[in-house]
């Protein structure tokens, strides 16, 4: 009888990290790919690499997060403008808060989720 051994260990790829937190940045270039591409890199290298489930968790709610909090700003445009303000804070943030998890990734350490619903837990 072969007993075939089912724990392997995970690759520990911090530039594969790095490289998923910021591809959330393409939204500014594609409009889309800023969660399609994190979100096929975290389901494809999940099991395989340590902390992907972790920071791609963290990556796919972040994206969910900006895009529903962009459409309930935009009907809030009509609102007195306060719909402009908070589309400009949201891409503030969107861009700034992939960096900095991009740094924490490099450094080994966990994702901050600032404006982050827990759509994956």
């Amino acid at each position: 009888m072969e007993i075939i051994n089912q724990n392997r260990a995970l690759e520990n790829n911090n530039q594969l990290l790095v490289l998923t937190h910021l591809s959330q940045l393409l939204t500014y270039v594609t409009g889309f790919g800023g969660l399609v591409v994190p979100l096929i890199i975290w389901l494809v290298t999940k099991d395989s690499v340590h902390g992907m489930d972790e920071h791609g968790k963290s990556i796919i709610n972040f994206q969910l997060s900006m895009l529903l909090f962009t459409f309930l700003s935009i009907p809030a445009i009509l609102l007195f403008g306060l719909g402009i303000l908070s589309l400009i804070f949201i891409a503030i943030v969107a861009f700034v808060i992939p960096i900095v998890n991009a740094v924490k990734a490099s450094n080994d350490e966990s994702p901050i989720n600032f404006m982050t619903i827990r759509f994956i837990p």
